[in-house]
């Protein structure tokens, strides 16, 4: 019986699978679109900045393992929402084929993790050097939560949990990067149930005018309202 001829590629030890890897986008929105990473001190990536993540312990779940390193790693627990971004197959390591899971994490206005020294928020976009090709990470994350904002509530994970039409309307602006109408926003979204009146006001400024209803989402979670709706910006 004849035999496959093999070649010398055959012939090289095939990487051990590893356990999969997490790593979570996070963003969150002060005056713009910020995600969290750390500065790597191991060659050969020691003058690039990397997502935060690890490895999934034995019988642990992805999420619990992302929570895990979020809280551990960078000080991060409050998140407001997480879901998983996408997997796909990493040849990062020297030894080992990786399946790197990615996660994008919403921190609510008004969270104040205690970082690490090595560890900074950066605007979205003015990125410096990413490690492991995660800026495309962080590319795909920020197109996820645009794309987000008109169909859901997501606003809810980034928003502080009582806000005027403004505020929220900042919120919005910072990740679509165009300019949004608080007054056609607080219509749009009261109209699909997703925000209500608190019944309070905020005080007036230095400037005078008319005190500016408070708002909240009705729902902390995310709610799906309008698949085929979109924010456009104005003419």
């Amino acid at each position: 019986m004849l035999r496959p001829v093999s070649s010398a590629a055959d012939r090289s030890p095939a990487p051990r699978l590893a356990a999969p890897v997490v790593n979570a986008v996070v963003l969150r929105v002060t005056e713009r679109l910020e995600t969290l990473l750390w500065r790597r001190s191991r060659p050969p990536t020691e003058a690039c900045w990397s997502v935060p993540g690890g490895f999934v312990r034995q019988g642990e779940s992805l999420e619990g393992a992302m929570r895990r390193h979020l809280a551990g790693k960078v000080g991060v627990t409050d998140v407001g929402h997480l879901e998983q971004l996408d997997s796909r197959s990493a040849d990062t390591h020297p030894e080992l084929w990786l399946l790197d899971v990615s996660y994008l994490a919403l921190i609510p206005r008004g969270a104040e993790p205690q970082l690490p020294r090595d560890t900074e928020w950066h605007p979205v976009d003015g990125l410096p050097t990413v490690a492991f090709g995660h800026g495309y990470a962080i590319e795909r994350a920020h197109e996820r939560l645009r794309g987000k904002l008109s169909y859901s509530n997501a606003a809810f994970a980034l928003a502080p949990p009582r806000f005027a039409l403004r505020e929220l309307a900042a919120v919005y602006e910072a990740v679509l990067g165009y300019a949004v109408d608080p007054t056609n926003l607080g219509r749009v979204l009261g109209r699909d149930g997703l925000i209500a009146p608190t019944g309070a006001q905020r005080r007036a400024g230095s400037s005078g005018g008319r005190p500016a209803a408070e708002f909240a989402f009705t729902r902390r979670e995310l709610v799906v309202s309008r698949p085929l709706a979109a924010f456009k910006p104005r003419d």
